[in-house]
């Protein structure tokens, strides 16, 4: 039986701690990284092809430019400015992006297939749940039981760390010794990490930067 995954590496920190995780437990891993027109894209792409190639994975960078054009979300280069401060209904709902994770998804599952590859792997937790429709379990499971049936192998969609919050996989991932510097988090995309968006915030909170525990290099 073949013993490969395919994981969903955007080269932030919880992809990257489902790398590590990955590479301990199938014989190959390919990643695949989507480059849909996101403010933050150029640091994220650096970001997983640096993380896959430390790992000896393959690394795979699939373009999806029908974003920018077609949809609408702050996140993206053809959107409005990023807002600052924590997650809240009122103002981060402006950086979803209609239904992404169900498109990549749906691409790794027809890589998988093509590679008669099993399994595809993607990081999103129990934190997402609230914020982002297409990262909740009952989301993940519907979209599983599409790639099994849509495809010859049979492929399987799981997320290992969907009952985990944010801080309980930074911790998972500092276990393995995950260099969480070599991930990126912030949305605005700029040379150091914003520290006031949502997901600096988290980020500062996953890593327990005030413990002191955090690597990263914040502008505030």
């Amino acid at each position: 039986m073949n013993d490969a995954a395919v994981i969903l590496l955007s080269g932030g920190m919880d992809s990257a701690v489902l790398l590590a995780w990955a590479v301990k437990r199938h014989g190959t891993v390919h990643t695949l990284n989507f480059n849909y027109g996101s403010k933050h894209s150029r640091k994220e792409i650096a970001m997983a092809r640096l993380l896959a190639q430390n790992c000896g994975a393959v690394f795979t960078e699939v373009d999806l430019p029908f974003f920018g054009t077609l949809f609408t979300s702050s996140l993206l280069l053809s959107g409005e400015e990023i807002p600052d401060g924590p997650y809240r209904a009122d103002s981060i709902s402006s950086t979803v992006v209609p239904f992404r994770n169900g498109i990549m998804l749906s691409v790794a599952a027809g890589y998988a297939e093509t590679h008669a590859i099993p399994l595809v792997l993607i990081a999103s937790h129990a934190g997402d749940h609230p914020v982002y429709p297409d990262c909740t379990n009952d989301f993940i499971e519907a979209m599983s039981r599409a790639a099994t049936l849509g495809t010859f192998a049979g492929v399987r969609i799981e997320a290992p760390f969907a009952g985990l919050d944010k801080r309980a996989i930074a911790r998972i991932g500092r276990d393995m010794g995950v260099d969480f510097t070599r991930t990126w988090s912030c949305y605005k995309g700029l040379d150091l990490h914003c520290g006031t968006c949502a997901t600096c915030l988290e980020r500062k909170y996953a890593l327990e930067h005030d413990s002191g525990l955090d690597p990263t290099r914040y502008l505030a």
